[in-house]
């Protein structure tokens, strides 16, 4: 099984023997929602899904929602209802992949890992290492699929902390708490604010931006490499007492992806993140050219 990365070659060799496979391409672009589509049918890898951030890993409705902000996750029970109808089951080894450094990619990793699905990977490099490596491409939409039989996925226990804004508020300054935000310098110091109607950041957060993750060659950098960074980053902090959030909690993984891929466990996330934060009446925003560390 693999959870956390998965190397093109590693699945190749998946491709050869697992009985039960599904790949999903993330790919998306924040400024054109379109985009991902067109990348998937340009190229994707054989037998992929494509899964778009609004329409299968977003809530549709006001109704329907795990969290707020920009990108609100639907219930578990309507997430579950879609990979049941694509036929994923207990025993499906997922992998998952985009072509912007894992960050959407890593949305879908943690999704399935918060209805109880363990065996979720992501690949590393997504589809330029793939294709890097001679692995093979094909284009336009997906394959048609036969209904899948219903009852095939079953929601399970949360392997992964979802943490909402209440929480976070009412333990706002306690040292138990460590907020790590994903977004880029100049946008937690607060000096520009391109998407959500405040600029800054929320009061005590540290800031590692999400691309800090990814090597030169586009890949997450080495285990060690990422337990020394956030071990500098945390300044002594409890690795346990994190909770991981970006603008609108999707960048926010490779954050609490590197953090595990160092062994630093599995940290939570604040899925609505500063989109729900800053839009919640009474609550602090700061400003600051300290980073934190």
């Amino acid at each position: 099984m693999y959870t956390t990365l998965i190397t093109p070659t590693e699945l190749r060799e998946l491709q050869k023997h697992a009985a039960a496979l599904q790949l999903f391409d993330c790919s998306f672009e924040l400024s054109n929602p379109d985009a991902g589509e067109a990348q998937f049918n340009e190229a994707h890898i054989p037998g992929s899904l494509h899964a778009h951030l609004d329409h299968h890993l977003s809530s549709h409705s006001p109704d329907d929602r795990a969290s707020g902000g920009r990108h609100p996750l639907p219930s578990r029970e309507t997430f579950a209802a879609w990979l049941d109808r694509i036929g994923l089951t207990a025993d499906t080894q997922a992998v998952v992949y985009d072509r912007q450094g894992a960050n959407y990619s890593g949305r879908l990793w943690w999704m399935l890992k918060w209805c109880g699905h363990e065996a979720v990977a992501v690949l590393d490099g997504g589809l330029p290492a793939w294709l890097g490596s001679g692995g093979a491409a094909e284009t336009g939409p997906a394959a048609p699929r036969s209904p899948a039989a219903p009852g095939g996925f079953a929601l399970r226990a949360p392997l992964t902390r979802l943490v909402d804004t209440e929480a976070i508020a009412s333990r706002l300054g306690d040292p138990s708490l460590t907020l790590v935000d994903a977004r880029s310098a100049a946008r937690f110091q607060g000096e520009v604010e391109p998407l959500d109607p405040v600029a800054g950041h929320i009061p005590g957060a540290l800031n590692r931006p999400f691309v800090d993750n990814i090597g030169a060659d586009g890949c997450f950098k080495p285990a060690e490499q990422l337990r020394a960074e956030f071990t500098q980053l945390l300044a002594g902090r409890d690795p346990s007492s994190v909770v991981h959030h970006c603008g609108s909690g999707v960048s926010a993984i490779p954050n609490l992806l590197g953090m595990e891929i160092a062994g630093l466990g599995r940290s939570a996330l604040y899925a609505g993140s500063w989109s729900e934060w800053c839009n919640t009446p009474g609550l602090p925003c700061a400003q600051s050219q300290v980073s934190g560390g």
